[in-house]
Order: structure tokens, then sequence, then C-alpha cells
């Protein structure tokens, strides 16, 4: 199993963020896992990477608990968070190269591993260019781009598409679908019916509950995924 979460559950205070979640994602699979705004998606993204903590429930990453084992989980894996964490001043392989030598990557290896990833992305012609002057499209590209250099097992994807115009969500969507194709794993959280596909594994989240898991055109049967999505939980896709 690529990645798991049994029970996890966190509050911020008296108000319950997530309620027992668990799910499993597979290794090679392009797993959506949808909810409204305020579902617990990002909060379920901070404890898995970190940046949270609970004693409440377990996370494994390629069988190692996160809990035990933080450095050998959080290694399989890369992320891109939902707010941009490029350093806008730097170009593109500036900010490439200086997260590869956060990995303790340097000199021809992180050169070979910096050019695969501008490659997988389309991004080798925007090598050069400061990531402030870049579209959001081409930042959130180099932001998928830089979280493949140490080549994580497992990629995470919190909303990457928020505040992209449809062509540009498009794009990063159909990229990330290939890299799955090519044996990646991927869990892509979104709000967005528009960017999960029928053949697409599927976490229905909804006020910190796991509702529905499957294969989406399963799941949807003969409805519209936006429609099967605001009949089980009153919002709008």
């Amino acid at each position: 199993m690529a990645l798991r979460v049994d029970t996890l559950s966190y509050a911020y205070g008296a108000k319950k963020a997530l309620d027992a979640v668990s799910f499993e994602v597979f290794p090679g699979a392009f797993t959506a896992l949808l909810g409204p705004n305020g579902a617990g998606k990002s909060t379920l993204f901070a404890l898995m990477t970190r940046l949270f903590e609970t004693r409440d429930g377990q996370i494994t990453v390629g069988g190692v608990d996160l809990r035990l084992k933080p450095r050998d989980a959080l290694g399989q894996m890369g992320v891109v968070f939902q707010q941009t964490t490029l350093d806008l001043d730097l170009t593109v392989m500036q900010n490439l190269r200086y997260f590869a030598a956060l990995h303790g990557l340097g000199g021809r290896e992180a050169g070979k591993r910096i050019e695969e990833a501008l490659d997988r992305l389309a991004m080798r012609d925007r090598a050069a260019e400061k990531a402030r002057t870049l579209n959001g499209g081409h930042r959130r590209r180099t932001e998928i781009a830089r979280a493949l250099i140490h080549h994580p097992s497992v990629l995470l994807l919190d909303e990457p598409t928020v505040g992209l115009d449809a062509s540009a969500r498009q794009s990063i969507t159909d990229h990330v679908h290939s890299l799955s194709a090519s044996g990646l794993t991927v869990l892509w959280a979104t709000h967005l019916t528009d960017e999960v596909r029928d053949t697409d594994p599927l976490i229905l989240l909804h006020r910190g509950r796991v509702i529905e898991t499957g294969l989406t055109g399963a799941l949807r049967g003969d409805e519209t995924l936006s429609d099967w999505f605001l009949a089980r939980t009153g919002m709008p896709a």
C-alpha cells in the first residue's frame, strides 16, 4: 500500500476537523480526494506532512509509520501545497537547485534530476526565468517539478489548480494524470469535479468524515459527477 490513513482524527479546540478518517491509496493510482471547502482536506494534508500532529490515528507511507519514522516516511513523499511556496526572486532553476540541496543532492546528480523533472513538466525552456514572471500555471508546474526531484513514490497535491484559468487547470490536471500513468502514486485534493476522471479512485470527504470511496465512474452511476457530489454534500461543484 502506497499510503494508508487509519482512524485519523483532529480538532481545533472544540471543533472536530477530522473524525476517524480512514482510506488507502494504491501504488500507481491517481486518487482524487474530493470534498467541498471546509471538508478537512487541508487539515488532512497538514497531518500527512507533519505540519500538524495528532495521536488519534495512524498514517503510513510505503509501510512506514509517519509517527515512528517521520524522516523515512516524509522522504517518500513529494508535496505541492495550496499556497505557492516558490521563492519568487529566484529563477526556476535556482528554486529547483535550492530544493535539491535541501535533500542533499548536488553536482551532476542534482542537475540530472532537475532536467528530468523539467522535461516531465515541459518547463525546460522556462528554467532561466524568475518565478515572479511566470503565470500561475507555470508556477504550479515548477512546484510539481520541484516535488519530483528527490524521486518520491507518492505525490500529494492540495487544491493545486486554485486560482488558475480553465486552460491552465486542464493542463495541470492532464500532466499529473500522465505522471500517474507512468507509475507515480498521486493523491489529488480538490473541490472541482471536472478534474476527476471516471477511472480515478475517489475518496469523498465531507464535514471531516469519509462518506464514500470507490472508482469514480462506478460511484456516480448514471448521474453526472457534479450532481452526485451535490446530492451527497449539498455543495455545487
